[in-house]
């Protein structure tokens, strides 16, 4: 049996929800021999900026985009990767994906890093932190806790797609390669550039105050909870990428993004009635829209790009 220790505790998640993604992307990081990274990987990423909203605020929405695209969206932030995927309509290959797939995990693991992976206890991502080859097993870390999953059903779970990825060493990127591919990634997906079937970017909040619209008579859900959580704490990784990069204008505005964002979650528990809790919601929403559309302009003078660029 090989396995490496490690826990959510090491991710900052103020809410616990955050986007299972990006948080398996941390927490992997942290025990990693390359945890000394230029920029913090959910920002370099480009998730930190990411959000997709449903119409009917469906938690599947959070997990739609392309996953071709994880392997050069991390390799941004200054780490090499592997990746092996297999989505739908490809069962021809499933067999031998599921077989590379392994092989990277294994890799990953002796060279002591977990694998981040999709659908290994629940259909959100999460770690795969040991392996053992006598008994075929997995050891697994959902944002559920710690488990168990035999090899035969990697990428056949609940949502029966194959996508993992690991880090495999350090780039010579540079920090000004970093901060600028890390800002067309932020213009790109918050002007709408990336393609994607549901909401998403800037047009995300337009939705979301839909829901939270003080006139709406219907109680506020879990699904409610889900968003504002998933999405708020990955502001506070843009707020302190750009104080790493030393750009004080962007921090500080990422900075009121994010509180606006954890005062709207918080909204949630508070014994107010309905209709005030929607009210402060929405004014909190609002101010993050109109200050991370000021970010958006302020990220396409800094860096000289428009919204144009390859994404």
């Amino acid at each position: 049996m090989k396995n490496i220790s490690t826990s959510w505790e090491k991710v900052y998640d103020q809410t616990g929800f955050m986007f299972s993604f990006a948080k398996s992307l941390e927490c992997a990081l942290a025990v990693s021999p390359w945890n000394n990274v230029i920029g913090n990987v959910t920002a370099s990423s480009g998730f930190a900026f990411r959000m997709w909203v449903s119409e009917t605020l469906c938690p599947s929405a959070t997990s739609i985009w392309d996953f071709n695209q994880q392997k050069r969206w991390i390799e941004n932030s200054g780490l090499k990767c592997s990746y092996a995927g297999r989505y739908w309509g490809q069962e021809n290959i499933e067999k031998e994906k599921q077989k590379e797939a392994i092989a990277i995990i294994k890799k990953s693991i002796d060279s002591g890093s977990p694998a981040v992976v999709w659908n290994i206890g629940m259909p959100e991502w999460g770690l795969i932190t040991g392996y053992d080859n006598k008994s075929q097993v997995f050891q697994t870390l959902s944002i559920t806790g710690e488990g168990e999953m035999a090899f035969a059903d990697l990428g056949k779970q609940e949502i029966p797609i194959l996508s993992v990825i690991t880090f495999t060493d350090l780039t010579e990127r540079s920090y000004k390669e970093v901060f600028q591919g890390t800002v067309k990634f932020a213009i790109s997906h918050l002007k709408g550039n990336e393609p994607n079937e549901n909401t998403s970017g800037l047009a995300a909040y337009d939705l979301l105050l839909k829901h939270f619209d003080p006139s709406v008579q219907d109680e506020l859900t879990w699904n409610h909870e889900y968003f504002l959580g998933t999405y708020a704490p990955l502001k506070y990784y843009a707020w302190k990428f750009f104080e790493k990069m030393n750009q004080p204008e962007l921090a500080e505005l990422y900075q009121s993004v994010y509180e606006d964002w954890i005062n709207a979650f918080n909204q949630i528990n508070k014994e107010i009635d309905v209709m005030e809790k929607r009210t402060e919601i929405s004014k909190f929403l609002t101010a993050a829209y109109k200050t991370e559309q000021e970010a958006v302009e302020i990220m396409e003078r800094v860096c000289d790009i428009t919204s144009d660029g390859e994404f």
